[in-house]
């Protein structure tokens, strides 16, 4: 079950001295992990709750990526296989600098997986995107953007409101009515897949058996990096859209994934006015450990602080 992420006035503290980080949400954000500590200037903390404390967060200098240091993120078993239980290292922006919820933003960070190479079938997240959840919302709100993991292969998913009253050809069985989705009417959502890697197979995406022309993917000639091939170079825009204004942009390694456009995200009572970020290793309960690395963290309303020179040459050419 996901936490309360607002307490009744609206805020989430974060209890990591929001106070000392005077930036506003269009500030551009950067951290390299190259102390003993997150910077000042990256807007990063990690949180502590209960499914947290099934991860640990390490400043090394081992394994890292274009900076002299690098985040290692592990999570261990806690609950022993537990159903409905989930364990957890992730590193959050700090609740004063999250951005509002219709607004666009790019966000960039490296990963590398760690062996093993989680094989399951069951639930692991490496990083996502999420609304704001109140005290008076209803319900267990998915990310509206996550990159997964799912017998090893890497995907992702984009997520919005199921929609109870269907027009004609808003869902369908048939593939040519554009985007596959799972639908998960309990939750009053559906689960797009919008991206996938070379090794990706029908048996992987077993439980998306239905289609959308609700959420549009653009594919641009390029598959998601597979996890066993070293450093990933993530760049992504979020423009979350639940009236179907959603737009979403995914880089891998300064190569153009997907364009991602229409009902992105969810407008329900009780939740919040912003959108925020969080990455590391999130798993249902699971045995054994599972390790990622994260370097060159960064965040700009700005395409250009984010993307390298050939993604951003690519996004430019395509707007011309």
């Amino acid at each position: 079950m996901e936490e309360v992420e607002l307490d009744t006035a609206g805020n989430a503290p974060d209890g990591n001295g929001d106070a000392a980080t005077p930036l506003s949400w269009e500030a551009n954000l950067v951290d390299g992990f190259e102390g003993d500590n997150f910077s000042p200037m990256g807007g990063l903390y990690y949180r502590d709750n209960v499914e947290q404390r099934a991860g640990s967060v390490e400043f090394q200098r081992d394994v890292t990526f274009r900076s002299a240091g690098a985040l290692k993120l592990s999570v261990r078993p806690l609950w022993e296989g537990e159903d409905d239980r989930s364990e957890r290292a992730e590193v959050w922006e700090r609740t004063t600098l999250r951005v509002p919820y219709e607004k666009a933003v790019w966000y960039g960070f490296s990963v590398r997986f760690a062996d093993p190479i989680p094989q399951g079938d069951h639930r692991h997240v490496i990083a996502q995107w999420k609304r704001e959840i109140g005290p008076e919302a209803r319900g267990d709100f998915s990310p509206f953007l996550a990159l997964r993991l799912v017998r090893g292969r890497l995907f992702a998913t984009v997520e919005t409101t199921f929609p109870v009253i269907c027009r004609r050809s808003s869902l369908s069985t048939d593939a040519s009515a554009l985007t596959p989705v799972f639908l998960r009417p309990e939750k009053r959502q559906m689960r797009a897949l919008v991206a996938t890697d070379p090794g990706w197979k029908p048996q992987d995406g077993r439980l998306f058996t239905a289609y959308t022309d609700r959420i549009t993917v653009i594919h641009r000639g390029n598959e998601l990096p597979t996890p066993h091939s070293g450093w990933i170079d993530f760049a992504v825009m979020t423009q979350p859209g639940p009236d179907g204004t959603g737009h979403i942009e995914l880089f891998a390694n300064d190569r153009w994934i997907v364009t991602v456009r229409g009902h992105i995200g969810h407008e329900e009572h009780g939740l919040g006015s912003r959108q925020y970020f969080k990455f590391g290793p999130y798993r249902s309960a699971a045995q054994g450990e599972w390790s990622l690395y994260f370097d060159n963290f960064r965040r700009s309303t700005r395409s250009e602080d984010v993307l390298g020179p050939a993604g951003l040459a690519a996004l430019r050419s395509a707007s011309d």
